[in-house]
């Protein structure tokens, strides 16, 4: 007993030689071309330090100049793990997600029956090739020649026509000896429901024939030349040669052209692959018009690591891509991904060609965007975020998509890479980028009334009232909290700094709301000096919230304060609590991501991402046992210069002297 044919077929054509040979050998990655799938490794057969082992990616074979090795994917698992043919199909089988059919006495009658089916569609192909040369399809020429597909493109795609009857390509087949049977499991003709003969499948359409990897007709995609056909677009029904989810037109040409170093474009239909193809884009396929599957996307991959999917610019080619977004998340790997050219509105990629050339579709393939960034724009286009809640809810959706990401390393980009755009968009920079001129009203979208021109914060609390809110807190919380109260009462004390280190306090983000609110002030008014800031702080904050801040003890004790307008003391002091602040927030960020990673696969990048951010924590925190070189602590917990206690000791020394 064997396996079907096909079976195995399909299986070389979803493997990957190169990722199946990749986990016994160490590439030669000066000698190899990833791109064009021509790999050079040492020989995992015998013995040598040179690459003599070579992989073709594309045709699926490996051959040692050495030892003379040889095979595909099957043969390499037989000899490398020891075991026997089906066992190394079954392996092969689970990595590329396919079932292994039982083993089938009649699999050799199945393989005759799709030989032949695959003959037959050959047959149609030069039926169709024919039928477009009669005087019947002058229109179809015509239309051809008015859409730039002149007669080499024809030749090249092998574009034909269905004559406009009921049994033309029935009676051509049945007459050169072909059973009606196989017509019929070809898909291109269907029985009467009315008792009548079987009826050609497709008529009156312009026929473009699809093709596999090795180059076997298996299916027909056919558009009507009647306007008033239901179905513009026709393919053939699923055969024992064609499943559409796991087909793309021109995929073996595009590979080709894939191997030679052109990008890999999807489009939505024919139409557009021959017009990218005909303008020089040869690595172009296209999902036969409907929704791309996860074997199409795995089968993209396999030609090329990051296809550009050139969607059209209507709303259902945007829903197309956006829905490709969710299907791809949880199969991304490293240097495995997408990215998206979005055309402009109402075309498609032969409406960007014809009018624009090549130039322009190369324009919109050079500004293709990452996935990331169309992620983002999904969750965050045409919605506010006036509230807390509103962009709650935005963390929580991307925080879900995220969470589909299988990959550690990608999960943790893909959230910083969220932060990011999540701080711009918070930030609100005004049109044309940059901060306001100083001076000017910041327009922020935070808890603010536009028309009063003032904050609904609750800035009113007392010294008490703080110390209990930290009670409840965490001591990171409160670590946190009361950086962020010196540095900006060091900022307010001395505006003058502010000019010095605008970027760092840019950057910044206060965890406590009415703090974020007196940043936010101090960015567009520190220029108006101490007086004119605290002013407004009061005018949009109210009076009590520059009075709650400097009652708090920590602040009244902190060198800036206690010694206002010195910018010397002012810059150290924000400067080294802004540095420890970001460093405490990187290290939990390391030790949460660390956590969440450890659901998957964490290995020595997560232990080397802790160590490198707890070294820069404790870096930064050796700044506190410095101070200690230069400052005491008092018995009420003020820092004291260790200069001015010698002073202040000797003025008493003298005192004492001077008593009689």
């Amino acid at each position: 007993m064997s396996l079907p044919p096909g079976f195995l077929d399909d299986l070389r054509t979803r493997t990957s030689l190169s990722q199946v040979v990749g986990r016994k050998v160490m590439w030669d990655a000066r000698k190899s071309n990833q791109g064009k799938g021509d790999m050079w490794a040492p020989c995992p057969f015998h013995q040598e330090k040179s690459a003599s082992f070579h992989v073709d990616d594309r045709k699926g074979f490996y051959y040692c100049f050495g030892c003379h090795a040889k095979g595909d994917a099957i043969s390499f698992v037989r000899e490398t793990e020891n075991v026997g043919f089906m066992e190394a199909v079954e392996i092969l089988a689970r990595e590329a997600g396919m079932p292994v059919p039982k083993r089938d006495p009649q699999a050799q009658k199945k393989a005759d029956k799709r030989t032949e089916v695959a003959d037959v569609m050959e047959a149609a192909v030069q039926f169709f090739r024919l039928q477009i040369k009669t005087a019947a399809a002058g229109g179809v020429r015509d239309y051809l020649d008015r859409r730039g597909l002149g007669q080499g493109t024809q030749d090249r795609f092998d574009i034909g026509f269905a004559p406009d009857a009921w049994q033309g390509l029935w009676g051509h087949l049945v007459a050169k000896g072909v059973t009606p049977e196989l017509i019929l499991e070809a898909g291109l003709a269907k029985p009467s429901t009315k008792g009548g003969k079987p009826y050609d499948t497709f008529r009156n359409r312009i026929m473009f024939p699809i093709r596999d990897a090795r180059g076997r007709c298996t299916a027909f995609g056919g558009r009507a030349m009647d306007p008033n056909d239901n179905a513009k677009y026709l393919n053939s029904p699923e055969t024992i040669l064609f499943d559409k989810g796991r087909s793309l037109y021109n995929q073996g040409p595009a590979r080709e052209a894939a191997g030679k170093g052109q990008p890999l474009l999807v489009a939505e239909g024919y139409m557009d692959v021959i017009a990218l193809v005909e303008a020089g884009f040869g690595a172009c396929v296209a999902p036969l018009g409907t929704a791309i599957t996860e074997h199409q996307l795995a089968m993209m991959w396999r030609i090329a690591p990051e296809p550009i999917i050139a969607l059209d610019g209507d709303t259902a080619g945007l829903r197309a891509a956006m829905r490709l977004i969710d299907l791809a998340l949880p199969l991304l790997e490293a240097g495995q991904s997408l990215r998206f050219a979005i055309m402009p509105e109402g075309q498609d990629p032969d409406d960007v060609v014809r009018s624009g050339g090549k130039g322009a579709m190369q324009t919109l393939i050079d500004g293709a965007m990452p996935m990331v960034d169309l992620l983002w724009q999904r969750e965050t286009e045409g919605r506010d975020f006036d509230s807390p809640e509103r962009k709650a809810a935005l963390d929580k959706a991307l925080r879900e998509k995220i969470k589909l990401i299988r990959d550690p390393s990608i999960r943790g980009h893909y959230g910083q890479a969220i932060k990011d755009k999540r701080w711009e968009l918070f930030r609100n920079r005004p049109a044309g980028g940059g901060f306001p001129a100083k001076g000017r009203a910041f327009k922020a979208r935070r808890p603010y009334d536009r028309n009063a021109k003032q904050w609904h914060l609750d800035v009113n609390a007392t010294a008490t009232g703080k110390s209990s809110y930290l009670s409840g807190q965490s001591s990171g919380d409160v670590t946190e909290y009361l950086r962020e109260a010196v540095i900006l009462a060091a900022l307010i004390s001395t505006p003058e700094i502010g000019a010095e280190i605008e970027s760092k306090i840019e950057r910044l983000h206060f965890h406590d709301v009415a703090f974020e609110a007196m940043r936010m002030v101090f960015i567009t008014h520190y220029g108006e000096g101490q007086e004119g800031l605290r002013a407004e702080i009061s005018r949009q904050m109210g009076g009590h919230a520059l009075e709650s801040l400097f009652a708090m003890p920590h602040v009244i004790l902190s060198p800036p304060v206690r010694a206002p307008g010195d910018c010397e003391i002012a810059l150290l002091t924000v400067v080294e609590e802004i540095t420890k602040l970001e460093t405490e927030r990187g290290l939990q960020s390391e030790i949460d991501e660390a956590i969440e990673d450890m659901a998957g696969l964490a290995g020595e990048a997560t232990t080397w991402r802790l160590a490198q951010a707890a070294k820069a924590h404790d870096s930064a925190q050796s700044g506190e046992q410095d101070d200690k070189t230069e400052f005491e602590v008092a018995d009420n917990g003020a820092r004291i210069s260790r200069e001015e206690r010698s002073a202040f000791d000797a003025l008493l020394e003298r005192i004492k002297a001077q008593k009689p």
